[in-house]
């Protein structure tokens, strides 16, 4: 099914009788299906603050998985996530958790098949509009305004004048760029927000670059 973006609720149609809690709670576990790049067979959910204390009322629980799902926001097939999951092998185990977070409305999400893991926390701020605040232990925060491209690389010079570089050379405009990195010398992630969607090509160019480990690319 087409869409704008994984971060955009389509049009004021949702399933569900919160935005905050089941629009956003949709478009936070269909980010991490966007990241991840495939179905998982496993999805460890944890809820903190509101959304612990209120998933099961607000079908909270069914959007993040419908979301997992690849299921639109307005996918009717949301009220049933759980059971397709069940169908498609999916192990689903969704958690409570009492710690403090930053933001009420909080969701940590941990997918995992035979190819590998990963794990996300994003935030519902309203509207159905998200934001996540973590990516595999690296503290940022993406909107999904724009068109991204997300590099895992080794923290060493020269690294991010390559990738720039060969944004450039295809004539890619960059519209918001960051850096993060958990060490010095160690692994970083550059987020790269750009005013129009790669092609596979120049997303496989920036992948064979030197130092660069992983590249996942967010469009349109």
């Amino acid at each position: 099914m087409k869409y704008k973006s994984v971060f955009d609720i389509i049009g004021p149609v949702m399933i569900g009788p919160s935005s905050s809690h089941t629009a956003g709670a949709a478009r936070i576990g269909r980010i991490a299906r966007s990241l991840f790049g495939r179905e998982p067979k496993k999805a460890v959910i944890t809820f903190y603050g509101s959304f612990a204390k209120t998933y099961k009322g607000h079908g909270t629980d069914v959007a993040i998985v419908g979301g997992i799902l690849d299921f639109d926001t307005s996918d009717e097939r949301i009220i049933k996530a759980l059971e397709f999951a069940k169908n498609d092998g999916i192990v689903i185990s969704i958690k409570e958790d009492e710690a403090l977070t930053d933001h009420p409305n909080t969701a940590r999400i941990h997918l995992s098949d035979e190819k590998g893991e990963m794990e996300l926390v994003g935030i519902s701020i309203g509207g159905g509009k998200v934001e996540i605040v973590e990516l595999n232990g690296y503290k940022l925060r993406l909107t999904g305004v724009n068109p991204a491209l997300l590099v895992v690389h080794q923290d060493t010079f020269g690294v991010i004048a390559s990738v720039t570089n060969a944004l450039t050379k295809h004539e890619v405009n960059i519209g918001y760029m960051e850096v993060y990195r958990q060490d010095k010398g160690k692994e970083a992630l550059m987020i790269i927000e750009v005013d129009q969607n790669l092609s596979e090509k120049i997303v496989q160019e920036v992948s064979k670059l030197e130092h660069v480990i992983k590249v996942i690319e967010i469009h349109d």
